[in-house]
């Protein structure tokens, strides 16, 4: 590497330098500076985003050039996981940035010029890229010039008020193809669900505006019946009971009287817990949150009460039945399993769902989609979990360009190292299972770790 180029440290440095600056100044001008500090860094944050979209597209370009004699399709192959493992983000990120970086840097010269100069961020870059991706090339770089050329234009704009005028302007240039768009916007409807703290989940939904509202408002009808008839809830808490048992249960003359009893989920959820947290134990053991998780949905924590709750309703039900797999009491790690088959069977898949939780790349929290040999059976990779991980379909994908490579490095915890064509490695280690009690009798020792599925 060339010795002219700067320590890797030297911004960094120069940055905490800056705060500890303002720190020894008098407090009579201590805030006005913390004030202007402020304000610099985020010029500084806009500046880096902007620099961070040339270096993606010089990877892009290198990488191509590199594979020039492979097939189009997989000259690209892998690049944006490049770009989200640098930048610490998962894969469907990394992808975004590379996205919007080939556009910033070929599209929107004037979005990109005012990212370098601080003062559009990285997030309003995006809106413009998404908002002109319908246009031909002249109408984009007419509205980018328009409205990111002159800084005064926007100055004091919020992103909302922003994003509003990139799309009446698109509207403007070409309306057929901002239907077009929208169009195909309706076909890509879905919903979601991402943990959220407290054992809760955050599930939503993308769909067609006039439906969203419609939807909103029977909601809130809901609670406005339900508000004006003595009921305790708050109006959220009534929107999302009424949505909720819309869903599970048929509804009830009582609900709009008091809050409805929580319904009993006649779906499968996995939940994997220890013997401890099972059992209640008592010494903070049994205090132990599970880990559940259902059909495409990554596993989240769930306090100890609650997965109680949940286990003892759906055995009352009638809805509950129990699978277990062996853990080492010393340890706490799932056993090894191991197949003759090419493909994971359904039992050792599943082990690698328990296992994993989640994809392993390095900060991709995706749902486990596929279950892949670390070290491919090409290269004589056996199908065991040691040489088993989950990971998500981009994850998969990306693994299987040219220049990458993996290998599985431990057991305890399973850990895996990838490496990427630049010949950066990156470690992902499995998360740790509950661990279980140490046993003092033959019962304990049979009920470990069992897996519950609700």
């Amino acid at each position: 590497m060339d010795s002219a180029i700067p320590e890797r440290g030297d911004l960094q440095r120069q940055v905490r330098e800056r705060a500890a600056w303002v720190g020894s100044l008098d407090e009579s001008c201590r805030d006005a500076a913390a004030v202007d500090v402020l304000d610099e860094l985020e010029s500084l944050k806009n500046t880096v985003a902007a620099i961070q979209a040339r270096l993606a597209v010089t990877l892009k370009e290198t990488r191509v050039a590199q594979r020039a004699d492979q097939p189009a399709a997989a000259r690209e192959r892998g690049i944006a996981a490049e770009v989200a493992l640098a930048r610490r983000e998962s894969p469907h990120r990394g992808g975004i940035h590379l996205g919007l970086a080939v556009v910033l840097c070929s599209e929107l010269p004037h979005t990109l010029a005012a990212m370098e100069a601080g003062r559009c961020s990285e997030w309003r870059a995006i809106q413009m890229a998404q908002g002109t991706a319908c246009l031909s090339l002249e109408d984009r770089l007419a509205i980018d010039a328009a409205l990111m050329a002159d800084p005064d234009t926007t100055l004091g704009w919020g992103d909302r008020r922003f994003r509003a005028e990139v799309d009446t302007r698109a509207y403007a240039a070409d309306p057929a193809a901002t239907v077009a768009r929208r169009a195909k916007a309706v076909a890509q409807r879905h919903t979601s669900l991402r943990p959220a703290p407290d054992g809760m989940v955050r599930f939503s939904a993308v769909v067609p505006l006039a439906q969203g509202v419609a939807v909103h408002a029977v909601l809130s009808r809901a609670a406005d019946a339900a508000r004006a008839a003595g009921d305790e809830r708050s109006r959220g808490q009534v929107m999302a009971d009424t949505f909720v048992g819309a869903l599970l249960r048929p509804a009830t003359p009582d609900d709009q009287a008091g809050s409805p009893p929580v319904p009993v989920v006649p779906v499968a959820v996995q939940v994997t817990v220890s013997d401890a947290t099972l059992l209640n134990l008592p010494d903070g053991a049994g205090d132990r949150p599970g880990w559940v998780s259902g059909p495409g949905v990554a596993p989240v924590p769930l306090p100890a009460d609650d997965v109680r709750d949940l286990i003892a309703r759906a055995h009352d039900a009638g809805l509950a039945t129990i699978r277990r797999l062996y853990a080492s009491p010393d340890t706490g790690q799932l056993v090894a399993m191991d197949s003759s088959a090419r493909l994971f069977p359904t039992g050792l898949a599943r082990y690698l769902d328990a296992r994993d939780r989640t994809c392993r790349t390095p900060w991709c929290d995706a749902p486990v989609r596929h279950h892949d040999h670390v070290r491919s059976r090409a290269e004589g990779g056996a199908t065991t979990a040691h040489n088993g991980q989950g990971l998500c379909e981009g994850c998969n994908h990306a693994k299987q360009a040219t220049g990458w490579s993996a290998r599985p490095v431990d057991d305890h915890p399973h850990e895996v190292e990838t490496s990427t064509p630049t010949g950066h490695r990156h470690r992902s280690r499995a998360p740790g299972l509950p661990p279980p009690r140490e046993h003092s009798s033959l019962l304990e020792l049979r009920l470990s770790e069992y897996l519950l599925t609700v």
